[in-house]
């Protein structure tokens, strides 16, 4: 998924995603060759998951 199907999904601004990311609570992305940002969403899955555990 892109930096935007993310950040639509989750209904936050991009810079809420970097902030994120900057503090290391981002889900894992992978850097493509053009410097663009992926998430994969199997990663996307399990960060959620791992949120919704964290907040039990």
């Amino acid at each position: 998924m892109t930096i935007s199907d993310l950040c639509g999904e989750l209904g936050i601004a991009r810079s809420t995603f970097y902030d994120w990311r900057a503090k290391g609570r981002a889900p894992r992305c992978i850097k493509l060759p053009n410097g663009d940002l992926r998430i994969r969403r199997t990663e996307y899955e399990r960060w959620l998951a791992e949120l919704e555990g964290a907040g039990s």
